[in-house]
């Protein structure tokens, strides 16, 4: 199986990227690099993220791109989770991200929705994401095309079963810092 690096990944997203994009997040942790400094700085207690991707976000939805998220958690939520959702997605969803949740410790997680992280690219494209024990990247891969229509049954399975980004964290105080 060739797998995709970072790199070729974003690549490959932006050549096909041309009007919905969808990722499934099915972990409680991703090991980032580009995340680390923003991550320790939240765990410090500093008041916000020095992240840009909001403004990429802006930018495509600008252009008609619109980019689509659903992430499976069990809460209570991990710090790293409680940052994701405070500094990335309470950001992303405001420039534009469509993102939902679904907590399995509150909804049951339909039997379609896999437990493997993947994006869809419209209904034509799929990535399947490859990741170690400890949450680092160790690839991506192009799905067979025959596989298609199950990752978008995945796709909607998990969107319809997912709560709102923006209603989920305003009903889950206890995860905000301060």
């Amino acid at each position: 199986m060739l797998m995709l690096t970072e790199y070729e990944l974003g690549n490959y997203i932006e050549q096909h990227f041309t009007s919905t994009l969808f990722r499934l997040e099915t972990l409680p942790y991703y090991a980032v690099d580009s995340d680390a400094h923003d991550y320790y700085r939240y765990l410090a207690g500093e008041s916000e993220p020095s992240s840009t991707w909001p403004d990429v976000i802006r930018r495509e939805v600008a252009r008609g791109l619109y980019t689509y998220r659903v992430h499976v958690v069990r809460s209570p939520l991990t710090d790293y989770l409680r940052y994701e959702f405070e500094w990335g997605y309470v950001y992303n969803s405001l420039a534009g991200e469509r993102i939902r949740i679904i907590d399995t410790a509150e909804h049951r997680k339909p039997d379609a929705v896999p437990d493997e992280d993947f994006w869809l690219i419209g209904d034509e494209h799929l990535l399947l994401m490859h990741y170690d024990e400890h949450g680092a990247f160790k690839g991506a891969s192009v799905g067979d095309t025959r596989l298609l229509p199950i990752y978008i049954a995945a796709r909607d399975a998990a969107w319809s079963a997912g709560v709102d980004f923006n209603a989920y964290w305003r009903e889950h105080p206890q995860y905000h810092r301060g």
